[in-house]
């Protein structure tokens, strides 16, 4: 099925339908423009788009945001839910890296205050905080009992061993920790792997970033999060490490095993995946627990490292430079969830591969200084451009099960980017630009150069016109410190 044609039915400007047909279970919508649409045909992401729509329970249709490109199983910027009694949960609908995702941090600096600091803060924030493939810190390595606890505890074991403040907890998806983690669902390699890279970046797109804030959409709602035009604001971009790469790869095994057991057709190996009631079913789930709490504490410890950055190098305090967690959230997580499914309310998986949770106002499980904003929906770009903050609205609700697009998407695949950078310097070309960089090799920022990416302004003005989310505030990159 993968190598079928689809054609797309428009919709309206912002969306487009691949109707039912074959095996498809469903339909499938993509959110996007007319101009991005012709990209995206060139792209093997449409097939994943049909071929998700074939699997057991899904309910409603197979989606696909902006940012949509081809991923393992799922497109990435897929979203899909599924029934609690006839569906399924795939590995392939959450990725390898499980919840990765960002934290914005907001301050009361203002962008002119740290022009000429700029590069000792690029450089103490590449000093403090390892990046790079395998980075690990020698001052920050779990033992058994510490790492189960952190499994089962997510970023409240960070904020307990002085990370960070319970403040924090607040403003992380689901206060920093899935409930379900069982530590003995998980293998002794993910045990090893995990071990020394807790606090750590890693490699590829995953970054620290200095913003400031460039436009304002929503002054209420910007100084609701605490973001207010020409303040500096600073994005964690990363997830579960090592430590989420070997949950996935061990739990595809279990997967295939269990689609052949439970007489599952997939139209793609990849998408192997069991039923969601199944031993196997909730060992995935369990496990994908315990690497998202992974992920949320390694983000909320460095987090904690930014803000130690910013003081020694300004000579101001914490509570002087007002650096404050606006929110830390999940893109790349299955999650069950209530939602609203043909006028009955439904308990569901949601699987949203390169997506972001993007609840409406009121909503129950958001913050209570958030109910009237609605949740945070933080959107980077790439390291050239710009970034985004967006509010979750009742729209996505209604049609998304109350998700979003997660970033720009991939235009170049990484060997494309590489290829085309040759004979470049893309720190230099950024810094004329007026944006320093440090990578922890040369190939990572030519891979990660802004023509590989989609122009996000595109992606986010499609969200936001189709209603899925609703644009904040705008920040632009000063200074970037890349794995």
């Amino acid at each position: 099925m993968a190598e079928r044609h689809f054609e797309l039915e428009k919709i309206d400007d912002n969306r487009w339908r691949i109707d039912r047909q074959g095996p498809m279970r469903t339909s499938g919508i993509i959110y996007a423009s007319a101009a991005m649409v012709e990209t995206i045909k060139r792209d093997p992401c449409l097939a994943q788009v049909a071929n998700v729509a074939c699997l057991p329970g899904i309910v409603g249709s197979s989606m696909a945001m902006p940012d949509i490109h081809w991923g393992y199983g799922f497109p990435i910027g897929g979203v899909a839910a599924f029934d609690m009694d006839e569906g399924v949960v795939s590995p392939g609908g959450v990725g390898y890296d499980i919840n990765c995702g960002v934290r914005l941090m907001s301050t009361a600096i203002q962008k002119a205050d740290i022009t000429g600091k700029l590069q000792a803060l690029v450089d103490g924030l590449f000093e403090n905080i390892p990046s790079g493939l395998g980075s690990h810190r020698k001052d920050l390595k779990l033992k058994s009992r510490e790492h189960r606890d952190v499994l089962l505890r997510g970023a409240a074991w960070a904020v307990d061993n002085g990370f960070g403040t319970a403040q924090d907890l607040r403003h992380i998806e689901d206060l920093g920790c899935i409930a379900g983690a069982d530590p003995d669902a998980i293998s002794a390699k993910a045990y090893e792997r995990g071990s020394p890279q807790l606090g750590t970046l890693g490699s590829g797109n995953h970054f620290v970033e200095i913003d400031w804030v460039d436009e304002v959409y929503d002054e209420k709602v910007a100084a609701k999060l605490g973001l207010f035009k020409d303040c500096i604001a600073v994005s964690v971009h990363t997830g579960s490490r090592g430590f989420g790469y070997q949950v996935c790869d061990d739990y595809l095994k279990e997967m295939l095993r269990a689609s052949q057991k439970y007489g599952i057709e997939l139209p793609d190996k990849q998408l192997c995946c069991a039923p969601l009631r199944s031993p196997e079913g909730k060992r995935y789930l369990a496990a994908m627990a315990c690497a998202a709490n992974y992920a949320f504490t390694n983000r909320q410890i460095i987090g904690h490292w930014v803000r130690e950055t910013f003081e020694a190098v300004l000579g101001r305090t914490q509570r002087d430079l007002h650096m404050e967690l606006v929110y830390d959230v999940c893109h790349n997580i299955a999650k069950i969830e209530q939602h609203t499914v043909g006028g009955k309310s439904r308990r569901v998986c949601v699987h949203r591969k390169g997506a972001t949770r993007a609840f409406a106002p009121g909503h129950a499980q958001l913050p209570e200084d958030y109910r009237e904003t609605g949740q945070p929906v933080l959107i980077p770009g790439d390291m050239g451009r710009c970034s985004y903050v967006l509010t979750g609205t009742q729209r996505a609700m209604e049609e998304t099960f109350g998700s979003t697009c997660h970033g720009a998407g991939r235009m170049m695949s990484r060997h494309q980017a590489i290829k085309s950078a040759r004979g470049r310097s893309i720190a230099r070309e950024l810094q004329g630009r007026g944006i320093l960089v440090r990578a922890a090799a040369r190939g990572t920022m030519d891979e990660e150069m802004p023509e590989a990416y989609k122009d996000v302004n595109m992606v986010v003005d499609v969200v936001d016109a189709a209603g899925v989310g609703k644009k904040v505030a705008r920040l632009r990159p000063m200074g970037v410190i890349k794995g």
